[in-house]
């Protein structure tokens, strides 16, 4: 594919993790020359992930394992947009059943939500994020919830994610059981909806026509991405690749074959 991105003209940056930046638990070749490049030219980012399992903490921490300081407020989970979205449509204090692990849990009880275990009380909205622990039961209590007129929310769409295994189910195929149990849609937060774009700019205070999305996934990243007005660059060290743009369709600014590769292309923009 053609590269027509001048690269020189981004101020700003969002870029996913998941496949971006590592696989599994294995950071990505340029891992710390993408963050020492974006600290020597002082350019603001946000790491948007749709991946709703871990919390910010959690993933602070994967970071200072791996050598690398990272500050909370450069991190958005669909965990957090979810929380953010359902604070603007229900009371504070309101009742949830949710399906999902610490990052989405804890995301909903400190937006002031309570947490219930099981279908014998009413809830507002049923909250679905990846499960690693998922059960038969646990799918059970969300579709009698949401037949009974519980909301119907998704975290995001995923259908699955990459690890050092390959790829395995996301949070989108969980979502999918259950729309197929109960024949109703969620209500997905994540990419490529506009919300986690949306939140992302706002905390930057950056103008979207001068700021670079980074993503492994076409469907999420790319489009949400292009939805939102940002430049977009796909990395083929995650999901998709050139042959993914052909089938889609959806095609971004620029392909490189991961971040050492953009960070070096960035680099020689300059010279």
């Amino acid at each position: 594919m053609e590269n027509n991105l001048d690269l020189t003209t981004i101020q700003a940056l969002v870029s996913d993790m998941d496949g971006v930046l590592w696989r599994g638990d294995t950071p990505l070749p340029g891992f710390h020359d993408f963050f020492d490049f974006l600290q020597s030219r002082a350019i603001p980012f946000i790491l948007a992930t749709n991946n709703a399992g871990k919390s910010p903490t959690q993933y602070i921490q994967r970071f200072t394992d791996w050598g690398v300081t990272m500050n909370r407020e450069n991190i958005l989970t669909s965990s957090l947009a979810t929380a953010t979205y359902l604070q603007n449509e229900i009371s504070a204090g309101a009742k949830l059943y949710v399906i999902g692990q610490d990052g989405l849990r804890e995301a909903m009880r400190e937006a002031g939500f309570v947490i219930i275990e099981n279908s014998n009380q009413s809830v507002e909205a049923v909250v679905v994020g990846i499960d690693k622990n998922l059960t038969y039961q646990k799918l059970k209590e969300a579709s009698l919830l949401i037949q009974r007129g519980a909301r119907f929310i998704g975290s995001n769409g995923d259908l699955t994610f990459p690890t050092e295994e390959g790829f395995v189910p996301g949070a989108g195929s969980i979502l999918a059981a259950l729309q197929a149990a109960t024949g109703l849609t969620p209500t997905v937060i994540g990419k490529p909806e506009r919300m986690m774009f949306d939140i992302a700019m706002q905390k930057m205070g950056c103008n979207q026509a001068d700021t670079l999305m980074v993503g492994d996934r076409l469907d999420t990243d790319i489009l949400g991405g292009q939805r939102a007005g940002l430049k977009t660059v796909l990395v083929t060290s995650g999901v998709d690749n050139e042959q993914s743009v052909q089938a889609t369709g959806i095609k971004p600014d620029a392909i490189f074959s991961g971040i050492d590769e953009l960070v070096s292309r960035w680099k020689n923009s300059y010279v």
